[in-house]
């Protein structure tokens, strides 16, 4: 909030309970925040986006490597450091991958945390913080217990998302062999929710404004083999297509190995399925993919992703690789680089490689040292800057449709911006479209007429912000708003953004 900006004002009475909640991590756990605080809603607690006006704080950690591990570290620290401060009790509370996995050391590390409670134990978390509160307790809270269960229907959630899209976990762990990850070991065996609970989810959310569904799980493909027997994922998208108001339906976390013809065929062929797959890759080396313990090799891969090209008409592919795997040589890097550049993906993450305590990679010899996984780190983003910006060269003068998220930043010449996706960017992790608004047409974004201040809650990684507009602006007949699909023009880029003018 700039410092023009006035807080809204809120009264505060003698027995509420205020939680703010801090959510790290993957959009898995935003899910599981929401459901946290959804909790602590039926329990009657409050939510607030201040910590320091809170009576518990709750951090949600990520765990899966050793730069999110950082993180939560850091800000259970910084939250227990508010909690020094403050001339009101409070109570800390640490929950998700990093409680689940390191409970008993955060026990005994950082004993002003007053609760750690594992993932297994979110189905009655609000009475759980409701009871930190209320008893005047000498010891923590400890609840850590397997969280390989059943899983539920994550109904009644507060969402931390715009209303315009929200994920959707469709499957809990994972059972593939990966040898550098720890997934398994935090989150417990492979299991799938049934559809009509997905479809029960996805109803909740679109009555609650959600045009665009995520669905996402550590392995998205897998969907349905431990409840049927069989790849589900396709009949799933089926239904999912039949619910009124769901416009948009991405599909992330799609494991290559079990991606089948019919799954292939249902992305094509179902309208509102966008033609956009997150598929991680992880190398492309077969020396470095065994090693992995990934269920393919380089034939196999690249075969699948020209299929794949071929059958899905305008197709954005997302993809993750890992440099510096141990015993990752110049020969199995070069193999990989020479891949990206030649195979051009729309989007693309890459990772440095991290030494994860438990994993099978852990303990490999021919270690790489730090500095040459950064080095292949940067060498490989430079390929990808290559691409991605000819790509937004060609893309110069293309019509497409945008889902506006949201405000930007003002705009060449003071213009009203407006920040927007095309199907082609999945939120939080690929570049944006932004489009400036001459102020005398279609101005008035977020407000329609009526406030001079909005505040809304939106995922920002960690928190909660709000976004503010300093003055009433001129009123259009029919004013953008966040959610609204609109046609526009790409009129050039920014780095990697998209820069574009609406057609009227």
């Amino acid at each position: 909030m700039s410092s023009n900006d006035q807080p809204v004002e809120t009264t505060r009475t003698t027995d509420e309970v205020r939680v703010n909640l801090i959510s790290l991590g993957c959009p898995k756990n935003l899910v599981d925040s929401e459901m946290i605080l959804g909790g602590a809603g039926e329990e009657g607690l409050v939510i607030t986006p201040s910590a320091e006006d809170s009576d518990i704080i709750v951090v949600n950690t990520c765990g899966f490597i050793d730069s999110a591990k950082e993180e939560s570290i850091n800000t259970i620290l910084e939250a227990c450091e508010i909690k020094r401060a403050s001339s009101t009790p409070k109570r800390v509370v640490v929950a998700g991958c990093l409680a689940q996995r390191y409970g008993t050391e955060i026990r005994k590390e950082i004993p002003e945390v007053d609760a750690i409670i594992g993932l297994g134990e979110y189905d009655d978390i609000g009475s759980a913080l409701r009871q930190i509160v209320e008893e005047k307790r000498g010891s923590q809270l400890f609840r850590i217990s397997d969280p390989d269960k059943a899983c539920n229907a994550e109904v009644g959630r507060f969402r931390l998302t715009p209303s315009h899209y929200a994920y959707v976990k469709i499957s809990e762990g994972c059972d593939n062999p990966c040898t550098f990850c720890a997934i398994p070991s935090i989150r417990g065996g492979f299991r799938s929710k049934s559809i009509p609970m997905i479809e029960k989810e996805v109803r909740e959310l679109v009555s609650s404004g959600a045009k665009e569904i995520i669905l996402i799980s550590q392995d998205t493909t897998s969907y349905g083999i431990d409840l049927t027997g069989k790849l589900e994922l396709a009949r799933l998208l089926e239904r999912l297509a039949l619910i009124d108001g769901v416009e948009w339906i991405r599909i992330l976390y799609v494991y290559p190995s079990f991606l089948t013809d019919e799954m292939i065929e249902a992305i094509a062929q179902i309208d509102k399925v966008i033609k956009y797959v997150d598929i991680p890759l992880q190398h492309i080396s077969d020396r470095m993919l065994r090693h992995m313990g990934r269920r393919s090799n380089e034939t196999k891969t690249r075969s699948l992703l020209e299929k794949m090209r071929e059958r899905i008409p305008n197709l954005y592919l997302r993809t993750t690789f890992i440099v510096g795997f141990p015993g990752e040589d110049e020969k199995d890097f070069g193999i990989l680089r020479d891949f990206i550049r030649e195979f051009a993906f729309e989007r693309l993450g890459v990772f440095p490689y991290s030494e994860e305590e438990g994993t099978p990679s852990a303990a490999f010899e021919n270690q790489i040292p730090p500095e040459v996984r950064a080095r292949r780190l940067e060498e490989i983003m430079l390929v990808q800057q290559a691409n991605a910006f000819r790509s937004n060269r060609a893309r110069k003068g293309e019509e497409v449709t945008v889902l506006i998220d949201g405000p930007g930043a003002r705009g060449k010449n003071g213009a009203t911006r407006l920040k927007g996706r095309t199907y082609g960017e999945a939120p939080d992790i690929d570049p944006c479209v932004f489009l400036d608004i001459d102020d005398t047409g279609i101005d008035g974004t977020l407000i329609e007429g009526t406030a001079e201040l909005v505040a809304e809650k939106v995922h920002n990684e960690s928190t909660f912000r709000e976004i503010a507009l300093n003055s009433r602006p001129t009123l259009p007949a029919q004013p953008i708003k966040p959610g609204d699909f609109i046609r526009a023009r790409i009129t050039g880029s920014s780095d990697y953004d998209l820069l574009a003018e609406r057609i009227e």
